[in-house]
């Protein structure tokens, strides 16, 4: 059996997506997973065993270009049994459409009503989090889903992250608390540089070395983070943002000893490598998007305003991620270094 997913766009989606991947083995010992999905979740998908290939449109599809999808469609007729798409764009439905795979399973959205022939209606309250959406694709409607849940897991290609530290001019001598202060998804899920300065001085007077990940655009967050520190620890502080490409943070980010990051995609990833993790949580809740892994500490002030799932604080105080103090942060990886020991 081959099926074709149509992936999410966010790299915390790709990554709890692999929970419908893993479901679908086990509900089809043969089946055969491709995943139709933006060219930079490839160092992703790669990582997962699940995954046969990654097959990404030829162009960028922000506008919908009815002929370009349906002439990609085409060429993809005959080999897949299923379809099944995680985004509710209609844009999402084009390509299995054209493509006549016989199962197109989704849930309603974006009036795409006759694009889809397996279209399911969405009860948010059986499943409030956003794996168990996935999840629930690759059964029949009103089926259980299996407990325990499966958590998600990365593999790591050790050549390439010797090549990474190689490059980056990293060393292992000292342990590594990796922090991952950006969010792509707007500064209400940011936690403050000052109070990731402050967890970061605490673990270099510790002995530890920092470590900082995000994309381009985190690159002035992380320097923001190393200006705040003492000029005396600043050498025990170095700001990947930015230099790294996905699949070297994910190689990297293997080598930490223990994770603070936002909710975000590199959340999910530390997650999906199993690294201990404190979670920071203002403007989103655990009870949506949790990290699917077991190490974790979950922290939040759990405001009455709070979860918003705004990108930008309504009220402009931005008191969920203010008023959670580094002290908190500190105690969690506590925690954590005493479990692990």
């Amino acid at each position: 059996m081959n099926i074709l997913i149509v992936g999410p766009s966010w790299v915390g989606d790709m990554v709890i997506a692999q929970t419908l991947f893993q479901c679908l083995k086990q509900c089809h010992l043969d089946c055969q997973i491709d995943v139709l999905a933006p060219e930079w979740s490839r160092p992703i998908l790669g990582r997962m065993l699940e995954v046969r290939q990654a097959l990404c449109l030829p162009v960028n599809c922000r506008v919908i270009k009815l002929a370009m999808y349906r002439s990609f469609g085409k060429s993809m007729a005959g080999q897949y049994d299923q379809a099944i798409l995680l985004p509710n764009s209609l844009k999402s439905a084009l390509v299995p459409y054209f493509a006549g795979i016989p199962k197109r399973t989704g849930w309603r959205g974006e009036f795409r009503y006759v694009l889809l022939n397996d279209m399911r209606v969405l009860d948010r309250a059986r499943y409030p989090l956003i794996m168990e959406r996935f999840m629930a694709l690759a059964y029949e409607p009103g089926a259980e889903l299996p407990a325990p849940y499966p958590l998600t897991r990365l593999q790591i290609n050790l050549v390439n992250r010797d090549v990474a530290l190689a490059k980056f001019g990293l060393e292992l001598d000292w342990p590594v608390l990796a922090l991952c202060p950006g969010a792509e998804f707007g500064d209400s899920k940011r936690w403050p540089v000052e109070h990731y300065a402050k967890v970061a001085e605490m673990k270099i007077y510790d002995g530890w070395q920092v470590w900082l990940f995000g994309s381009k655009n985190d690159f002035s967050v992380g320097e923001n983070i190393y200006k705040r520190i003492s000029p005396s620890l600043r050498k025990k502080l170095i700001n990947l943002s930015g230099y790294t490409t996905l699949a070297e943070a994910i190689d990297l980010l293997s080598c930490a000893n223990l994770v603070v990051s936002n909710d975000s995609g590199l959340m999910h990833v530390a997650a999906a490598l199993n690294l201990p993790l404190v979670a920071v949580y203002g403007s989103t809740s655990p009870n949506f998007t949790p990290p699917l892994a077991n190490k974790v500490e979950i922290v939040r002030m759990g405001l009455d305003c709070s979860p918003c799932f705004k990108r930008v604080c309504p009220f402009g105080h931005y008191n969920c991620m203010r008023q959670l103090l580094p002290q908190l942060v500190s105690n969690a990886l506590q925690r954590l270094e005493s479990a692990i020991a």
